[in-house]
């Protein structure tokens, strides 16, 4: 890997400097999952620019789903996975290996990653709190959530103390059930309920739908609808 020069190094703090005073002190929430997750190394990458972003002031909460490794484990079980519109059907012994997978093994790996890289993570679910409050979508997918409610206090709580919440999608309601929640619908959710500064995707798609059969990377919040509209 090439080396930068101290020149480089410089120019690049430069030109970063008006960033870092912009979202000083401010939230950014950081959706990951997907593919992004199968790789040992880009996990590790892309855990040392969240504690990088940590390190100089920005409030990063990081909200993660893990898809295929859930698949993984139904299918060590010998449980099929099923997709309905893009959603996982989820009965009951699905939604516990969600709580399992993500709220388990993915949330406490990440956590161990941030701290093992200098940084400092607290892993909580959407069940911590009743932070998610869900109901059920409707009867074909099961137990996937749809979002009633976002109680901010236990994520701005480990913020204050100067940790990164790591957030497990999954949600619940006043019966005990398990609600498994599209991360990145979580993600949206709780940025909005946060007034985060920004919502960053990380995804193995192109990005949003544009004009002209285009992909937006990048785009304001007011700016959505006509885009999707357009497309």
């Amino acid at each position: 890997m090439e080396t930068l020069t101290v020149a480089q190094r410089a120019n690049v703090l430069i030109e970063a400097l008006p960033y870092i005073q912009k979202y000083n002190n401010k939230i950014i929430v950081v959706k990951y999952g997907g593919n992004a997750m199968l790789s040992d190394e880009l996990k590790k990458a892309v855990m040392g620019d969240i504690v990088l972003l940590s390190l100089i002031g920005i409030k990063v909460v990081l909200v993660h789903g893990g898809g295929p490794e859930i698949s993984d484990l139904l299918g060590k079980i010998g449980k099929k996975s099923e997709f309905i519109d893009g959603l996982r059907v989820t009965d009951k012994e699905t939604a516990e290996v969600v709580q399992m997978v993500l709220a388990g093994k993915i949330s406490k790996g990440l956590v161990g990653l941030i701290g093992n890289i200098g940084g400092k993570a607290i892993g909580l679910s959407g069940m911590d709190g009743h932070m998610i409050k869900a109901k059920k979508l409707d009867d074909v997918h099961g137990f996937v959530g749809e979002i009633t409610s976002i109680n901010t206090q236990p994520i701005l709580d480990v913020l204050e103390k100067g940790y990164i919440p790591v957030i497990s999608s999954i949600g619940c309601d006043d019966e005990d059930n398990v609600y498994n929640i599209n991360a990145d619908t979580a993600a949206a959710n709780i940025a909005g309920c946060l007034k985060a500064e920004s919502l960053i995707s990380m995804t193995d798609i192109a990005g949003l739908p544009g004009q002209r059969r285009s992909f937006l990377s990048y785009s304001r919040c007011k700016c959505l609808r006509g885009s999707a509209a357009d497309s």
